[in-house]
């Protein structure tokens, strides 16, 4: 993968930051000393944003399914003790949506003064990102003295806070409208109700995701991270992984991003006769892990580890590669095995590496895919092509060519796709002080191409920050005197250490990822159903290219609902055929 430069191409880039749906051409109307207004798009809102209008949230959602709303506040004066309280949702037959099942966060804000590199809408303010749960994970670690806590919050006078509300719709849930209220209240007696209303759409989306997932291992990560921070005497490592790694592997799956299994899950052993095996009972761990985490997709280790020349040892890879074979054939699930062999060849002695290990491991006949994180087209017709030595193909949002990847994917080679940093043309880059519309759009148009997977190198990189909660810039070339700061780059996740317990600490970035996910579901879903042609009219309406898209999220959440309206047509037509 190279990097590219082009001509800026966006479709309607606005700001809409601050507005509540309804709001218009509407003044927001002070309520008892205080503004107090929701929002269910897929937006931020800045400290400095004036109030918005309108209190009524009414959402849709499929069972197995979560859907979020922002309960959003400003005072003119500063408001003590705020606290928010979920209500149930009553529906169909008595049936409840119990408020001890939503999700309850309050959103930390950063204080971001310069804009990530080419951010030209960039406006310096204090952004919410990270997010403090109200109820800590069942089974996490409890550490004293946290730094933050969700509620009781003491409101500052002139400053826009808020808090996230996620709901999750069961699986079994009757379909139909679902009706309650949330409260908001403070220690000096003031309060207001919020009517919530959520229509459970009478279809589900399946357990596991129909988007493969590679964003790397938070708890690997924490590993490296408390292990640096240990040795330098800032604080010490936990000296229990086992329930981090749970806590970790649950957030994942719940976001229906592929969480990995701890350290030593399936590891090929040599046997005396020259053959490897990997052990029964690791076998069935991973079974399980994949069970309970709804994984579909595993990245092996790279063959490297096994032999240093695929060639010249040739006997002694294919062993190894019988080996997952046969460990794969025994766990029996819809997992896709694959090998991460080479990130971004950007010069020819890395394309000859590509092509030496790629069609090496390939002539095998494995099970197991090669993965590369290059586009489908030649970067230098001198180095040569990569055809014959991967498997899956993962361009970078702006290098992809649909042309090119039309040919790879008859061959019956996949596509998948990532980012990183602000390379190529403009693209929905994932950045904190971006739109945060930006990390649900990609979903789409992946779909649109038959993109099957999304990567991303990090969701736990804080290595160049002493602490994430106040400092936004995870990447920052300045000092490295290699270019500009990238705010949030490879940080989707925050130590939670800082919210009381051991472990990470969602974001409302990762929040609007996993919705993007489950949009993805949807489409693939019709696409089952034999509705692609209309399904993709409706994408390409929003976003033409990953040149040109939409920025408005509401055009995104009508959408989804029309989506969510063609399922159930389709369904209802299916139905009614004798």
């Amino acid at each position: 993968m190279g990097s590219k430069t082009g001509t800026v191409l966006l479709l309607g880039w606005v700001t809409v930051l601050g507005e509540a749906i309804g709001a218009d051409s509407q003044t927001p109307q002070e309520q008892k000393g205080w503004y107090v207004w929701t929002l269910t798009r897929t937006e931020r809102v800045l400290r400095s944003s004036p109030p918005g209008q309108g209190l009524q949230v009414d959402l849709g959602a499929c069972r197995g399914e979560w859907e979020s709303f922002q309960i959003l506040l400003r005072s003119p004066s500063s408001v003590p003790g705020v606290r928010v309280e979920p209500g149930d949702l009553i529906g169909p037959s008595g049936h409840r949506l119990p408020a001890q099942n939503a999700q309850l966060f309050r959103q930390h804000q950063l204080h971001i003064t310069i804009g990530t590199y080419r951010n030209m809408q960039f406006k310096p303010d204090w952004y919410p990102d990270a997010l403090i749960p109200a109820r800590l994970p069942p089974d996490a670690v409890r550490v004293e003295g946290a730094r933050y806590t969700a509620m009781p919050f003491d409101l500052p006078a002139e400053q826009t806070h808020g808090f996230l509300v996620d709901i999750y719709v069961p699986s079994g849930t009757p379909a139909g409208p679902y009706q309650g209220s949330y409260r908001v209240a403070a220690a000096d007696g003031r309060s207001t109700e919020i009517p919530v209303r959520l229509t459970v759409w009478d279809f589900d989306l399946p357990r596991v995701s129909s988007l493969y997932t590679a964003f790397g291992s938070p708890t690997a990560s924490l590993r490296g991270y408390y292990g640096r921070r240990e040795k330098a005497g800032k604080e010490p490592a936990p000296k229990d992984w086992a329930p981090i790694d749970a806590q970790c592997a649950q957030l994942l799956s719940e976001h229906r991003i592929n969480a990995t299994p701890p350290p030593g899950a399936l590891i090929p052993q040599a046997q005396p006769d020259g053959s490897f095996r990997i052990p029964d009972q690791q076998i069935k761990a991973f079974q399980e892990f994949v069970d309970r985490y709804h994984v579909n997709a595993y990245c092996i280790p790279h063959p490297s580890t096994v032999v240093k020349d695929p060639l010249a040892e040739e006997p002694k890879l294919r062993a190894w590669f019988k080996a997952w074979d046969e460990a794969i054939q025994k766990i029996d699930r819809a997992v896709l095995f694959y090998t991460y062999l080479q990130d971004e060849p950007n010069d020819e002695e890395e394309y000859r590496y590509v092509q030496h290990w790629g069609r090496a491991i390939r002539q095998l006949h494995s099970k197991v895919k090669v993965l590369v994180v290059e586009q489908t087209w030649t970067q230098n017709e001198a180095w040569g092509d990569l055809y014959g030595a991967v498997d899956i193909w993962c361009p970078l949002f702006s290098l992809f060519k649909p042309e090119s990847a039309a040919k790879r994917q008859a061959l019956g080679e996949m596509i998948w796709t990532y980012t990183a940093l602000c390379q190529g043309k403009p693209t929905p880059w994932w950045h904190t002080d971006y739109p945060l519309l930006h990390y649900r759009i990609p979903t789409w148009i992946a779909w649109r191409y038959r993109m099957r997977g999304l990567l991303y190198w990090s969701m736990v990189f804080w290595n160049q920050v002493e602490d994430p909660w106040t400092q936004p810039w995870t990447l920052d070339r300045r000092a490295e005197g290699k270019g500009p700061v990238f705010n949030g780059e490879g940080s989707l996740l925050y130590p939670a250490r800082a919210v009381g317990f051991e472990g990470v600490a969602p974001s409302l970035r990762l929040k609007a990822l996993r919705d993007g996910i489950e949009d993805y579901d949807y489409l693939a879903l019709l696409e089952r159903l034999g509705r692609s042609a209309e399904a993709e009219k409706i994408v390409v309406e929003l976003a033409p290219s990953w040149f040109e898209w939409n920025a408005d999220p509401t055009a995104w959440e009508n959408a989804r609902r029309k989506l969510a309206q063609l399922i159930l047509q389709t369904q209802k037509n299916a139905a009614s055929r004798p």
